[in-house]
């Protein structure tokens, strides 16, 4: 059994400026996103990223991260306290940061870079996302060095369990470590070896159920009456577009329930021409969708 050594949460202090633990980790975690992004874009130059480009990204996600994680922080945990005290929200000095303000104001920070710099929010999101884990991984260190977030009791011996004495006398999970080396380092370097080949747009940021064909890289959706509405998908190289017009797809459950009305009714508004469905459509398995035979 462990005890948990209890650091000063001041890491060094210049004058009245304190430095803390948390933010030297805020710094490592940008250093290595910049490290880190810049080998990527290096190893994967078919992507279009630079060092210019990567050091305004980490701007951007600085800004982001700094602004959301204290409104989350004021509207999340604490609004009473700040509602009468509104001239300590600027109080970042002080501590108080929100994880989930933080990670939110980072999707509007990267939303914010591809708009300016013309590129789509997945072709951000799917570059940065080998790169952020290390930053979890520091931020979690940061809360063990803090004392907080510690995990629950052990139930039996644990040659691990560590002693918050500040919380009571019973072994607890260091759970800050376990999340720091699970979702930071191992994940870091899961995501950097499947980031090393090309892979479909959202491969790392979303996963969508839609009724796409991964090996064949096609979709269809025979009730729009435009015979085989079959494209390519995201980042399929070499593929050629078999449809001229592109619908707009929707997740399989709501195109089950709205199949028949719509094979009924044409899409005239968007100017397909009227078709009768496919005589013998091939059901795409689990995906919801119907595919003619030559699309299949």
């Amino acid at each position: 059994m462990l005890i948990h050594p209890q650091f000063d949460p001041i890491a060094f202090s210049l004058g009245p400026l304190s430095v803390r633990w948390y933010g030297l980790m805020y710094l490592i975690a940008f250093v290595l996103f910049v490290v880190l992004g810049r080998l990527h874009a290096r190893r994967r130059p078919e992507l279009g990223w630079d060092a210019q480009m990567i050091d305004d990204l980490l701007l951007y996600g600085v800004i982001g991260v700094i602004v959301g994680g204290r409104l989350g922080e004021v509207l999340f945990f604490q609004p009473g306290y700040y509602l009468q005290h509104p001239g300590e929200i600027l109080a970042v000095w002080k501590g108080g940061m929100s994880f989930h303000g933080g990670f939110l104001g980072v999707l509007v920070a990267m939303w914010l870079y591809g708009r300016r710099h013309g590129k789509g929010f997945w072709q951000v999101t799917d570059f940065i996302a080998p790169l952020v884990p290390t930053g979890l991984a520091a931020g979690r260190v940061g809360n063990f060095i803090n004392g907080e977030l510690w995990g629950r009791p052990v139930d039996g011996e644990l040659p691990w369990a560590m002693v918050f004495p500040w919380v009571d006398a019973a072994p607890r999970h260091p759970s800050q470590l376990y999340q720091a080396a699970g979702e930071g380092l191992l994940l870091v370097v899961i995501l950097w070896f499947y980031a090393a080949s090309p892979r479909q747009t959202r491969a790392f940021s979303a996963r969508w159920r839609w009724g796409s064909r991964p090996r064949s890289g096609c979709a269809c959706r025979w009730w729009l009456s435009a015979g085989c509405c079959c494209w390519p998908a995201h980042g399929t190289p070499g593929a050629e577009a078999v449809a001229a017009t592109r619908p707009r797809l929707r997740p399989s459950g709501h195109a089950a329930r709205s199949a028949g009305r719509r094979a009924r009714r044409p899409y005239r508004h968007r100017g397909l021409a009227p078709r009768s469905p496919p005589s013998n459509p091939q059901r795409a398995p689990r995906q919801g969708y119907s595919c003619p035979a030559p699309c299949a």
